[in-house]
């Protein structure tokens, strides 16, 4: 069913790669500048059936959830959604996810490469008296994304038009061309969208409909440069074992007055007593350097760089900064190329 979707992906340029998780992506659609121009001034198509899609279902989803991460899922009703980050007890970041609750389950979407720990740590955390079922439906469906200011209006070519300027993560599940679509508000990145989840025996249809419409797909390079250019922090770069959603900047994740969940103690404590001693922000550079590369000011070491990319504005990465050495406007050093310190719009909203 994949495969066919990769052949018509093919068939109009795309070229490919093996992730270290092993799932194939479009890597390329040979159309790079056209591609994010469409998320600047059209609509462009990502697939991110590589990403994980996690259901939780049963009469305990909510409050399971509600204790396993960030975000307050007891207030959640179908058709509503969130982003959460899951952490470990000592609140340091596994992975940024996007929850949709539905009528009898809560659909998670998460990193292609966190998606195995999050299917082990939640089963390690179901009890025996806990109403809680956890089923993967990766291999079973797939999820795309729009991105761009001409989302809403390829939406309404397909009939889609309740979703115009609802909540983030707001989801409806719609009939399209005899498939069966869930289509939710939200790109994935700060650029508006949607995102669209369906059976992987729809992919292909699904895709060339869309493409019909207007969408300009883009491959992972283009998703990777938008990311690091917004700020959507990454499991392996900024979502690791030295940070915390704090630092991370992930604050519309996290809900302080929900009661207990893992690693909640350390996240309120530093909240309580300002005891962040570092966070991320965007750097503007004067040249490429490698991820890992230390952030200077003279002589002291003020953070690390994450992610890098070449953008057509010039280079750009990701940068843990400690909090004393300021933030945006900071001139560093980061290796050999100088950097001044930018605010991002992933972590500005």
């Amino acid at each position: 069913m994949i495969q066919e979707l990769h052949e018509i992906q093919a068939a109009s340029g795309a070229t490919f790669a093996e992730l270290t998780t092993k799932e194939i992506v479009p890597v390329s659609f040979g159309n790079d500048a056209e591609a994010i121009a469409a998320t600047k001034q059209g609509a462009a198509l990502y697939d991110r059936t590589h990403w994980g899609r996690i259901q939780i279902s049963d009469s305990d989803r909510l409050r399971f959830l509600h204790n396993q991460s960030t975000n307050n899922f007891n207030i959640l009703k179908p058709g509503q959604g969130c982003d959460t980050v899951f952490v470990t007890s000592t609140a340091r970041t596994i992975d940024l996810a996007t929850a949709y609750a539905t009528e009898d389950a809560v659909l998670l979407l998460v990193s292609a490469n966190r998606r195995r720990q999050l299917l082990e740590l939640l089963d390690r955390y179901i009890f025996p008296m806990d109403r809680v079922e956890l089923t993967d439906l990766t291999d079973t469906t797939v999820a795309f994304s729009f991105l761009g200011p001409e989302s809403t209006q390829l939406l309404e070519k397909i009939g889609v038009t309740e979703l115009e300027n609802q909540p983030y993560a707001t989801h409806k599940l719609i009939n399209f061309a005899g498939m069966e679509v869930r289509v939710a508000v939200g790109s994935g990145l700060a650029t508006p969208g949607y995102t669209l989840i369906a059976p992987a025996s729809d992919a292909a249809n699904l895709w060339k409909e869309l493409v019909q419409a207007g969408a300009v797909p883009i491959g992972d390079r283009v998703w990777e440069q938008l990311r690091i250019e917004q700020g959507r922090p990454a499991p392996d770069f900024e979502l690791t074992d030295d940070y915390n959603p704090l630092e991370a900047r992930l604050l519309h994740t996290i809900t302080y007055d929900k009661g207990c969940y893992i690693g909640q103690e350390t996240i309120a404590r530093l909240n309580t007593y300002k005891g962040v001693k570092q966070q991320l922000w965007g750097v503007q550079l004067s040249g490429a350097v490698e991820p890992g590369t230390a952030v200077t000011m003279g002589e002291e070491k003020v953070g690390k760089l994450t992610s890098f990319t070449e953008t057509e504005s010039g280079f750009f990465g990701l940068a843990y900064i400690r909090t004393k050495a300021g933030g945006e406007g900071l001139k560093v050093q980061v290796g050999s190329v100088s950097g001044e310190v930018v605010n991002v719009p992933f972590l500005s909203s």
